[in-house]
């Protein structure tokens, strides 16, 4: 039968019984056409769970003929009929180990090291080695150094992101493929418009773990590209570009928005550990997106029970380090703590701990935990697992400390010992904009004259840096910053630049947003100074008239 009518009613054939039946009625094909019947077979009776019906494959006598023919005859195969049955072969789940597999990848071992094999010929025998030996195999690193004198150019996507799954697994730590890497890099930057979902993500995962960070022309292009693809990745693949992008610290817009439209509409299908690298990506990035949080939260109050403790986290702690509460927030929270009842102990130390002051940020309080939490138990535990109790985490501890003191005045359970205390918190995200201080320190000057009138950075007792602050007296007199008898009020100023809110966004990020709800709570007067209201003033004049109304709205003239 001619090879062309062979594979068009082949491929009609949806069972390995009609396909069976198919080659009963031949009397002679090719071996081509037979490493094709081979493929189609793994096609159509092979999922996710493995082979469908390992007896009615591997035990009909047809295949089992197919089989002996390839054994006892693979040095008179061609090397696409040799390669092409190798492959069908382990996606069949045949024996490793049996005589069958050594036969065939000893033949294209010895056509390797003749040089018999075509570019295509070679990945594909690469591929085949990587699946059955994995990393450890000592042929792969003698197929890329063997693809480093063929002509780059004329590789075709497939092979090309084979080369790169090849180099994944042989580079260590030595830099010596990085010539090679060099020009597949230039050579796959022309090619991109050309690349499916699956190769997208295969070469960024590439370049990831490759630490290919120069190559900043092929990872924006790629970026770029992978936005069409995004309803189109599996999971898996989703995943991979979310890691490219956070690895090599990439943000594109319509990236984002492109996720704004799949979330919401995947969100009951997609898998728990694809959702929670987008929600990474999203806090990672500082990206406030309303309709993937929303629909995050949808999916978490249906199906939590199925997540894994660290899942969990990974879906909530964004909303508390992104100062957002969801439509559903009630119900979102009132599903975490049934699963915090129920797996408490399940949760790693940090990872609950991070969780827990997450929930804080936003005004929802722990308060059935806490008791746990400042147990001796849990602080063991906590130093015990690394990072120990450093400072950041004796920082959460001390702020989940002050947050029951202030905000929840009934909680009545053990207190966190004072050495587990830290003097001052760390704040990771909201570091002082130092430009912005100045130009608001240079307008104060201005507004009040003499610059013993406030103090900048001033460490309170309360374990939070206040920016500037300024002292009245009863009358409402500003006092030296120096001064401490007769103070009647604090003004606190929060000058907050755009490190402190989400990206493009008016939203202060959480563990701002709680600073000054406490250092209200604490008796300070806070007055917000946020970027967006102070980059259009061009001069002193300006800023000054602008504090004057901001801190002291009701008076017309300043008497110090």
């Amino acid at each position: 039968m001619d090879e062309q009518l062979f594979f068009k009613k082949l491929n009609r054939l949806c069972t390995s019984k009609e396909i069976f039946d198919f080659l009963s009625s031949l009397e002679v094909m090719s071996d081509t056409m037979a490493s094709g019947v081979l493929q189609r077979i793994s096609e159509v009776e092979v999922d996710d769970n493995g082979l469908k019906n390992p007896e009615g494959v591997l035990e009909n006598e047809v295949f089992r003929a197919l089989c002996f023919q390839f054994e006892f005859e693979s040095s008179k195969l061609s090397n696409t009929g040799l390669l092409n049955a190798l492959q069908a072969l382990i996606k069949l789940r045949i024996d490793p180990q049996s005589t069958l597999m050594a036969s065939l990848l000893s033949e294209g071992e010895e056509r390797l090291g003749k040089g018999q094999l075509t570019v295509k010929n070679v990945c594909a025998l690469g591929e085949s080695l990587l699946e059955l030996e994995g990393p450890s195999c000592a042929t792969l690193e003698q197929i890329v150094n063997h693809m480093q004198e063929k002509d780059i150019e004329k590789w075709s996507p497939r092979e090309m992101v084979m080369v790169y799954k090849m180099l994944q697994v042989t580079v260590r730590e030595g830099k010596q493929y990085q010539h090679l890497l060099n020009r597949m890099n230039s050579v796959t930057l022309t090619i991109v418009s050309q690349l499916s979902p699956t190769f997208t993500s295969m070469i960024l995962n590439s370049l990831v773990v490759l630490h290919q960070t120069q190559a900043v022309p092929l990872v924006a292009a790629l970026c770029k590209h992978s936005v069409k693809h995004i309803p189109y990745f599996r999971g898996d693949e989703l995943v991979n570009v979310l890691e490219a992008f956070l690895y090599f610290g990439h943000r594109e817009q319509i990236f984002t928005e492109a996720l704004e439209t799949h979330v919401p509409e995947s969100i009951f299908t997609m898998h728990p550990q694809t959702v929670s690298k987008v929600m990474q990506y999203c806090c990672r990035k500082m990206i406030l997106s309303k309709p993937i949080f929303d629909a995050v939260a949808e999916g978490f109050i249906s199906y939590a029970d199925r997540f894994t403790t660290d899942q969990i986290a990974e879906y909530i702690i964004p909303f508390g380090t992104l100062n957002y509460l969801p439509p559903s927030a009630a119900s979102l929270f009132r599903k975490l703590e049934t699963i915090l009842h129920t797996r408490f102990n399940h949760f790693q130390p940090h990872t609950l701990l991070n969780l827990l002051h997450s929930c804080v940020l936003i005004q929802r309080y722990p308060v059935n935990f806490l008791p746990k939490i400042f147990g001796p138990y849990f602080l063991h535990q906590l130093q015990a697992q690394p990072p120990g109790l450093d400072r950041i985490v004796t920082s959460q501890l001390t702020q989940l400390f002050l947050t029951v003191t202030l905000e929840c005045p009934f909680y009545e359970g053990p207190k966190l010992l004072p050495k587990y205390q830290v003097k001052a918190f760390l704040t990771p995200h909201s570091s002082l904009d130092v430009h912005l201080l100045k130009r608001v320190k240079t307008g104060l000057l201005y507004l009040l004259k003499k610059r013993i009138y406030f103090a900048s950075e001033v460490s309170t007792p309360y374990f939070y840096t206040v920016d500037i602050e300024i002292k009245l007296d009863e009358e409402g007199f500003v006092l030296p910053a120096a001064q401490c008898e007769e103070v009647h009020r604090r003004i606190a100023l929060c000058v907050d630049g755009q490190n402190r809110f989400c990206v493009n966004s008016h939203n202060l990020l959480g563990e701002e947003a709680i600073k000054q709800r406490h250092l209200q709570l604490l008796g300070y007067e806070v007055v917000q100074i946020p970027f967006f209201e102070i980059e259009s003033l061009q001069n002193c004049s300006k800023m000054a008239e602008y504090l004057h109304q901001k801190i002291f709205p009701h008076t017309y003239g300043l008497s110090c």
